[in-house]
């Protein structure tokens, strides 16, 4: 039996900066995307923007520290079975921002919210094994699981399961009004009427902006922290001249390449799909952006997952980039057509997603393919996937693959990931799990090039700063007292 207990809530001090002089004032914080709202996650996507705020004011029952490690945050503590399947949290003492305290009935509405079939939470597939949530008492509430999970808790530190209701949170941080377009979030009052406000604590000013805009604001020293950075915005850092000392990656890994949005023609054929692969040199793309330590990826799921340690690899992984070119083209010259085959590829318009668009132009043209590149909403037969994982569960990587989710996929697959699911045998479920990544990957379903990017832009202010696997930062976690 495992049981997990809080530290105190660390609240966001101002700390030393410069040279021995005392940082003072709001912290600064631009997220890339539109502003901050405090959005219902079950209803819409997340922005970072949006991200950053329900971080900061309506936590979940536990959340990421700065080093991406789990603690606890509206629960004070939690006891996991034996089995892994039971958790039982138990709430500390929370208020609403009306001033009402928080009970686990509340709490395991929202939850139920999130695996409602009308729920749009983008978790929602990789939930489905909570068999059910409920309120034990006033204060206590528990979690059941068809199965035991690794890394269940690094779901529920997601900003999509923040604890939201009726356009409010739970803290740690109150939403004070505005400040032109800054979102003033201010500091939590103690939780001892008698107990003085922490003189150090600091308000934070929370806006979103677009990614030129943001690295604007930082070179000027208008922001102390931008985060929300992508591949996308990548040239950005170059043409704003940031000093590589203020910019970090977070070591993110995930879905960063193409998936197929249509399976008629052509591009019902595995071996026309593996071409495509074959052809993309990864290698040139991820030399032209300069990325430290950003290596390619040819395999669906990335390596070192807890289920999936060793994951499947396309046949042709170890060939030499010529050969595999070489391969692809026979490929393509075999299709019985009279004209190139012509392909769309919706992604959005960002100057770095166009730089991969004219890789992969000239690297497809070379095989005998041409592609157009269009709106991220509309039709297309290949559309861009830029997306984070949100815990290290292989089944995250292997269940967009699924029928009907995707129209490249196979039925037996999709019986191979449901019996996964349903299993209480660790040592079959990761059986199951490898040979849907094996029939996947032989399928060749996606066209990965590599690990997503996550970039921001910090000051010497925010010691309290970790990279992470999740690109997880909330804006509490950036500065932290010391001597």
């Amino acid at each position: 039996m495992t049981v997990r207990k809080a530290p105190p809530l660390l609240i966001a001090l101002a700390l030393l900066a410069g040279c021995g002089e005392r940082a003072s004032g709001p912290l600064k914080v631009t997220a890339i995307g539109p502003q901050p709202t405090l959005i219902n996650p079950n209803l819409q996507p997340v922005a970072p923007p949006a991200a950053m705020l329900l971080e900061t004011v309506a936590q979940g029952l536990v959340r990421f520290d700065a080093a991406g490690e789990i603690e606890p945050a509206l629960a004070q503590s939690w006891i996991v079975s034996d089995d892994g399947r039971r958790y039982t949290f138990r709430l500390r003492r929370a208020m609403w921002a009306r001033g009402e305290r928080v009970t686990a009935e509340q709490v395991v509405a929202r939850l139920q919210a999130a695996l409602s079939r009308a729920s749009r939470n983008r978790l929602k597939p990789v939930l489905g094994v909570v068999e059910d949530v409920e309120a034990m008492t006033e204060q206590v509430l528990e979690i059941r699981l068809a199965n035991p999970r690794a890394n269940f808790l690094e779901l529920l530190a997601q900003p999509e399961m923040a604890i939201v209701a009726s356009n409010e949170g739970t803290g740690p941080y109150r939403m004070g009004g505005r400040i032109g377009d800054a979102l003033r979030l201010v500091p939590p009052p103690p939780e001892d009427d008698e107990a003085p406000q922490d003189e150090a604590a600091v308000e934070i000013r929370l806006s979103g902006a677009a990614p030129a805009l943001a690295a604007a604001r930082f070179r000027e020293g208008a922001a102390d922290f931008v985060t929300g950075g992508t591949a996308g915005d990548l040239p950005i850092l170059r043409a704003a001249e940031i000093p590589q000392g203020q910019i970090a990656y977070d070591p993110t890994v995930g879905l960063f390449g193409l998936a197929f949005q249509s399976a008629r023609g052509p591009l019902a054929d595995p071996a026309v799909r593996r071409a495509l692969s074959m052809a993309i040199d990864r290698a040139a793309i991820l030399e032209r952006f300069q990325v430290p330590d950003w290596r390619p990826r040819t395999g669906l799921l990335p390596p070192g997952l807890d289920q999936l340690p060793a994951p499947a690899a396309p046949d042709w992984a170890n060939l030499a980039y010529p050969q595999r070119r070489e391969l692809a083209a026979l490929a393509i010259a075999a299709l019985d057509v009279d004209v190139p085959l012509r392909l769309r590829i919706a992604m959005p318009d960002r100057p770095g997603y166009r730089i991969l668009f004219a890789h992969l132009r000239r690297d497809w043209r070379l095989i005998g393919v041409e592609i157009e590149r269009v709106a991220a909403n509309e039709a297309a037969e290949l559309r861009l996937i830029d997306e984070v994982a949100p815990a290290r569960l292989a089944s995250w990587y292997l269940r967009p693959f699924m029928c009907p989710a995707s129209p490249v996929c196979d039925q037996e697959v999709t019986s191979l990931l449901e019996s996964a699911r349903a299993t209480p045998d660790p040592a079959e479920r990761r059986a199951l799990l490898a040979q849907a990544d094996q029939a996947l990957t032989n399928a060749s379903v996606f066209i990965p090039i590599a690990n997503p990017v996550r970039w921001s832009l910090r000051t010497q202010r925010l010691t309290g700063f970790r990279t992470n696997m999740f690109a997880r930062h909330a804006p509490f976690e950036l500065i932290q007292a010391r001597d």
